[in-house]
């Protein structure tokens, strides 16, 4: 084997297209951009270094890269390319003196030309709003948030089955989307301040228009808020008392389906005359129609018809923008299912109808994000063109539940639910092990294809309304150090509401529980300071809103990582089982051997011209150093 595939980790070439890398974060079209990488000593002498290039379609390589900074045995070597297309790929060419040649992408080091598919992405659709990467959200569903005094008021519809704050949820079968509990958010306001204790800037709410579930995916009308949630006046007022505690609020919204009592589908149902006819896929005199997945209450909406798109989506009077200006100003738009979103057999309008509710909410405010939900992959379609970021599970969640997997625990859940399949929704493939190694891996595997400005909007959650919480089916111990990598690594950290108490939640039923704001379920006091102390070390490290992503350590027990911008240098250890072998080359980061611990207590002892970082079992250590020019 080729010596250069043995270098460790640590001293592998790097280059990710963050600021550090391709300083210009918003290029235009025709504009000179410069590419850098970083190489080490070790892979050999170097002779030239090229960035390859797509242009039009074809393959060009570049002018040879020039040196403009050494340090530690490391090389800054940097190209500049011209964005002569919306959408480019490269990757570099490494050529030594020795007469080797090695190609470098999103994979790594290759002796043969890798695929195109694997090589880095630069675009010029960087367009979400500067606070989206300084973003801690956190994701309400208010029917289970708090309920206020003033929900007592409210007469409970027919389609709900009452109950009391304490009744458990049903797990799965009947009644489980009608089951109501009656939060709002009035209860939601309360608790504000609960939520800025723990650092949250970002608030995120699942559907709040009228609907005729617990959950409100089922739409009956997107012109009011629901009056069973204190309605738009409600609405109103949170959103004033989250912008006055420097919090911004996104929602929800279905463009992909709408619920079967809403006004347009049943202005049309049946009514092959009606103008709303083409607002959904109707057959045989507008009495069948598809629906998402086939479920009858969830019809697709037709995004053919233009009548819809002004009605929906675009334009100033369109549902899109109503919410987004006065009296409300809500800060943004979470898309539902925005992966199936018009789509249908032989028919793709996917990518047209994200950017044209992108291009209303530009029309009305600029600073709004959008954000679309992919249960799979999202990183190839995903560009920033459409969707600003992505809320999807396979390059952080996934990976990350499959390395502090119990087994144990699943034991215990199957005993408990010996009827229950499947506890998420498309989640067989998060209940797996792994080790560190393969978090690696997966991770770099399925975040590789965003461009850097979608990573920093990706939205990292643990766990969320829709999947098992993480604690149920995690090692004892293993939250606070998931929590950890969710404010750690690129993207948006993602709270869901009970994660800072310390939930169960068997599936995505279970974790809907009621919050326990009067000691209605056990807790874990620990995690309040737990997520307030991580959300603190976030908004005072820039390096971990939008610092390069580096790893530089991974064995079955232990990730170390690095995020650096030109004002500092983090370095973040994490592990799972004890490690007692975590030993880093002296060059792996310039100075670390004399960093500041500012989490965690570990300190790096030297020897063996080797940096020991410490590798006690379930614990985190971060550490911060000297600015990266």
């Amino acid at each position: 084997m080729p010596k250069v595939l043995e270098l460790p980790l640590a001293l592998q070439p790097h280059h990710d297209g963050s600021a550090l890398y391709v300083p210009n974060q918003s290029p235009g079209l025709g504009d000179k951009v410069k590419i850098r990488i970083r190489i080490h000593e070790a892979i050999g002498a170097v002779k030239t270094v090229r960035v390859r290039y797509s242009e039009s379609g074809e393959a060009f390589p570049s002018s040879p890269a020039k040196v403009i900074r050494k340090d530690s045995g490391w090389s800054w070597f940097e190209n500049t390319i011209t964005m002569h297309n919306p959408k480019m790929n490269y990757r570099f060419l490494i050529e030594l003196e020795n007469g080797k040649f090695w190609w470098y992408n999103t994979d790594g080091l290759h002796a043969q030309i890798p695929a195109d598919i694997r090589d880095f992405r630069i675009n010029t659709f960087s367009s979400a709003p500067s606070w989206g990467k300084n973003s801690i959200m956190y994701q309400i569903f208010p029917d289970r948030f708090a309920r206020s005094n003033a929900a007592d008021k409210h007469k409970t519809p027919s389609w709900a089955i009452p109950q009391k704050w304490a009744d458990p949820v049903i797990i799965e079968g009947e009644g489980r989307s009608q089951q109501f509990y009656g939060g709002d958010l009035w209860g939601v306001i309360e608790h504000l301040d609960h939520l800025k204790s723990i650092g949250v800037n970002l608030v995120y709410l699942t559907p709040m228009f009228p609907g005729t579930s617990n959950h409100r995916y089922d739409a009956s009308s997107f012109h009011q808020i629901d009056p069973l949630l204190g309605g738009n006046k409600a609405f109103e007022e949170l959103i004033k008392q989250a912008h006055k505690r420097g919090m911004k609020v996104i929602g929800d919204l279905t463009s992909n389906h709408s619920g079967d009592q809403h006004e347009w589908f049943k202005a049309a149902y049946k009514k092959p005359g009606a103008p709303e006819s083409d607002f959904y896929y109707f057959t045989e005199k507008n009495t069948k129609y598809d629906a998402w997945f086939g479920v009858p209450s969830l019809p697709k909406f037709n995004w053919k018809s233009e009548e819809l798109r002004k009605r929906f989506i675009k334009g100033r009077t369109s549902v899109v923008a109503k919410w987004l200006k006065a009296p409300f100003g809500m800060d943004g738009w979470r898309i539902d299912v925005a992966n199936m979103t018009g789509r249908i057999r032989d028919e793709d309008m996917y990518l047209d109808v994200a950017q044209t509710i992108r291009k209303t909410m530009v029309d009305i405010n600029p600073d709004t994000i959008m954000l679309g939900e992919y249960t799979g992959d999202a990183a190839y379609e995903v560009q920033g063109d459409g969707w600003q970021g992505a809320m999807t599970y396979s390059n952080f969640t996934k990976p990350v539940w499959r390395w502090f997997y119990s087994e144990a625990k699943e034991k215990v859940r199957a005993k408990q639910q010996p009827n229950s399949l499947l506890p998420g929704f498309t989640w067989v493939d998060g209940r797996q092990t792994g080790d560190g190694r393969e978090l690696v891996a997966s991770y770099q595997q399925f975040i590789a294809a965003f461009p850097w400005h979608v990573r920093l909007c990706n939205m990292n959650p643990l766990d969320t309304h829709d999947i098992p919480r993480f604690k149920t089916y995690a090692l004892d111990g293993a939250q606070k150090v998931a929590a950890a990598m969710q404010f750690t690594f690129p993207g948006i950290p993602v709270i869901w509401a009970g994660d800072e108490f310390g939930l169960d939640g068997f599936n995505g039923e279970h974790s809907r529980s009621p919050l326990p704001w009067n000691g209605e379920l056990p807790t874990d006091k620990t995690l309040i300071k737990a997520y307030a102390d991580l959300a603190k070390l976030r908004k005072e490290n820039s390096a971990l809103n939008d610092g390069s992503m580096r790893f530089i350590y991974a064995s079955a027990e232990a990730v170390v990582y690095v995020r650096e911008d030109s004002k500092q240098t983090i370095v973040v250890s994490v592990t799972r089982g004890e490690d007692k072998h975590i030993k880093l080359p002296k060059d792996a980061v310039p100075g670390l051997a004399k960093a500041e611990n500012i989490f965690g207590g570990g300190q790096i002892k030297v020897g063996d011209s080797k940096l020991h970082l410490p590798g006690h079992k379930l614990s985190v250590n971060i550490w911060r150093l000297r600015a990266t020019k």
